[in-house]
Parts: C-alpha cells; sequence; structure tokens
C-alpha cells in the first residue's frame, strides 16, 4: 500500500505554507478581551492572497478556472491553515464549489465557479440547523411554486455569513427528498441576526421568511446536501488536526525551555508522559482524517459505508483536539491563560472545532447503528 500524498497534493501543501507563512493568530482582537466580534469580515487581503496562489480554486475543475484536485488536497491546504487560525471560509467555499461542480446544472457551475477561483465570490453553508443537534436539512422548508422555489425556516450558527454572497441552505421538501439552495445574502424574505462563536468570530442566525429562488438556484439532485456535509466534516477534521499539531510544537517548545529545579520540565516524566499522550491523539486524528477523505474523494466500496469512517473521524478529532489543548494549557501553567501569548487563541478556536463536529458521544452512537445495520462477515 502506497500512503504516500501525489506530487500535486504535495505543491498544494507548499503553496498553502507560502500564503500562511505571514498569518499571526493575534491579528484581531483576543476573543477574551472583546464582548462581540473579534472582526466584522474575513481577512480579505489573504483571502485576495489566496486566490492569487490558485488556492481558492484548487477543487474546482481546469475548465472553470481551478486545480482539479481533490478533497484529500483541500484537507492537506486546511491542515495548514488551522495551524495559524486563519480567519477565510476556504473551508466552505470549497466544499459547497465542489459540490455545485457536481451536482448543479451546467449552467449554474459555469456562471459561479470560475468567479470563486477568482476569490470574487465568498461562499459558505449552513450545517447547524435550529439547535446545532438536529438535522440541518429539517431547519427549512422547501415547497414549488411553479419553477420557483419557496424556503421558510430557520438555520442558526452559520460561519462567516455576514460576509459570504452565497449561503448553501440545505431544505426538506414536502415529498420528503433534500434540495440544496444557494441563497444570496441580500435577498428578499432573508434575515441576518449576529451571533458570537467561542473563537469571538461573527457568526448568523439565518431567518427565511418566503423566500423565493428561481430553479437555477436550487440544486434538487439526489446526494447533493450528503456530499456537501461529508465535506463539510472532513475538512473540520483536517483543521483541528493543524490546530492540534501547531499547539503540540507550541507546548513542546515551552516545556523545552521552562526549567524547574535547574532542568527544563519537559525532562519530567509526568510531562514527557502527557505530551506523548497528546503526540498519539494527533496520530490517530490524523489517519482516520485521511481514511475518511480518502473515501469521499474515491467513493471505494467498505464493509461500512463512508459514513462509518466520518464518524471515527469526528470521534478522534473531537475528543483529541480538546485534550491537546487543555494538555497545553496545563503544562503552560498560568503563562498558557496570558492574553498577549497566543495558547488561548488556539483553545478558543479548539472549542469552536469540537462545537461544531458534535460530542464524540452522539458519533459513538451512529457507528453503533452503523455496525448494527452491516454486520461485518
Amino acid at each position: 500500500m502506497d500512503f504516500t500524498f501525489t506530487e500535486e497534493q504535495q505543491a498544494a501543501v507548499e503553496a498553502a505554507k507560502a500564503v500562511f507563512s505571514g498569518v499571526t493568530p493575534d491579528a484581531v482582537p483576543s476573543p477574551a478581551l472583546t464582548p462581540g466580534a473579534v472582526s466584522e469580515d474575513l481577512d480579505r487581503p489573504l483571502w485576495s492572497r489566496l486566490a492569487a496562489a490558485d488556492l481558492l480554486g484548487l477543487a474546482v475543475s481546469p475548465e472553470h478556472g481551478g486545480g482539479g484536485l481533490d478533497p484529500v488536497a483541500l484537507c492537506l491546504v486546511l491542515r495548514e491553515s488551522g495551524r495559524v487560525l486563519a480567519r477565510v471560509p476556504l473551508l466552505e467555499t470549497s466544499a459547497v464549489a465542489m459540490t455545485v461542480e457536481r451536482y448543479a446544472p451546467r449552467g449554474t457551475a459555469a456562471e459561479l465557479l470560475p468567479r470563486v477561483s477568482r476569490g470574487e465570490v465568498v461562499l459558505t453553508a449552513a450545517s447547524q440547523g435550529r439547535t446545532g443537534h438536529d438535522p440541518a436539512e429539517l431547519a427549512v422548508t422547501a415547497r414549488r411554486d411553479g419553477t420557483d422555489w419557496i424556503l421558510d425556516g430557520l438555520q442558526t450558527a452559520v460561519p462567516w455569513a455576514h460576509g459570504a454572497d452565497l449561503v448553501a441552505v440545505p431544505a426538506h421538501t414536502t415529498e420528503g427528498g433534500t434540495v440544496l439552495a444557494l441563497l444570496p445574502r441580500t435577498h428578499d424574505g432573508v434575515g441576518l441576526t449576529a451571533q458570537y462563536s467561542t473563537n469571538g468570530e461573527l457568526l448568523a442566525e439565518l431567518r427565511l421568511d418566503s423566500v423565493r429562488l428561481g430553479s437555477a438556484d436550487v440544486i434538487d439532485a439526489e446526494g447533493a446536501w450528503e456530499w456537501l456535509r461529508d465535506l463539510l466534516t472532513t475538512g473540520t477534521c483536517a483543521l483541528a488536526l493543524g490546530l492540534g499539531e501547531a499547539v503540540l510544537t507550541m507546548t513542546s517548545q515551552y516545556t523545552g525551555k521552562r526549567e524547574q529545579f535547574g532542568h527544563p520540565v519537559a525532562t519530567f516524566q509526568a510531562v514527557a508522559v502527557q505530551t506523548a499522550d497528546r503526540y498519539i491523539d494527533l496520530r490517530a486524528m490524523e489517519a482516520t482524517l485521511w481514511q475518511a477523505a480518502w473515501r469521499v474523494a474515491s467513493g471505494a466500496e467498505a464493509a461500512l459505508p463512508a459514513s462509518g469512517d466520518i464518524a471515527v473521524a469526528k470521534i478522534w478529532a473531537s475528543e483529541g483536539v480538546r485534550r491537546v489543548v487543555q494538555t497545553a494549557q496545563h503544562l503552560h501553567g498560568g503563562f498558557g491563560a496570558d492574553t498577549d501569548y497566543p495558547l488561548h487563541r488556539y483553545h478558543a478556536w479548539a472549542k469552536h472545532l469540537e462545537l461544531s463536529l458534535g460530542p464524540a458521544a452522539a458519533h459513538e452512537d451512529a457507528l453503533g447503528d452503523l455496525l448494527a445495520a452491516h454486520p461485518l462477515g
């Protein structure tokens, strides 16, 4: 078996490292010191640099001005984004763009995707439902009115919605299906209410009141929402992995310099054991991420559907990233809570990612249901 990434995937990583090398996590006010949002908009200069490096169209086909790579390449780039807490909707824009290319009418894809690749259009997705615990597709209803669609409902905690041009909104139909609406942020009947995440970023409660969309703006192909949901989930796991790796590096550097009783604390057995455990967490997060991303990218058949691999990746990512930042805070002592030091920002972002993924217990239940429905012979 060959676990080596392709030359194209490795080139994408190098391009991402070059772009993210100038990003510092403390470019915005500390979320611990800011009562509202740390910023009203995404990092537009960084967004422009990503476009110039052809990373916004990384997974879009060359026909639409993109690089034609797969979800594995996207996760590799998102891993680098997570290391520096990049304040851009790279995951959401890329995932929605890939879904549009795969499922939307050709005319819709041809009009939208080249603009996405050039950085002219920002996309995001509503994936948390009403509460963050219920299926997102059940939070909004969609009914036909001639050739148009009428949407009503509410989605909570929509990331980057205040700065996005289009929001991908799943909705259930009266026939029991699911459609994916590409909703302009300023459309009639659309309301945005400010919400704030643990990392201080501006989220939105999205309200839809008899919103009318034409058929070209609604993807009714079967599987579109499920594909987008899987991309968002694996991408979030990649962000968690990059964040966790950056935190473990930060902790190793600190404990290697901090001395007690005339010795670096990194040489103490209790410290070494804790950091070793967190290293194991990260390697498990990495292995399960690539398995899930490969299943999404390849569509390969296995004893369990791809949702099983994704559930395992979510279990490790949501619990692993929490353990990594908690151990880092413990080993840094009071220094870890200093708002002039970046660790508290990573802790806040880790909690945001953990909440986005949902509790590990719920994913364990889902995995158990899959195992019951697909006995391993």
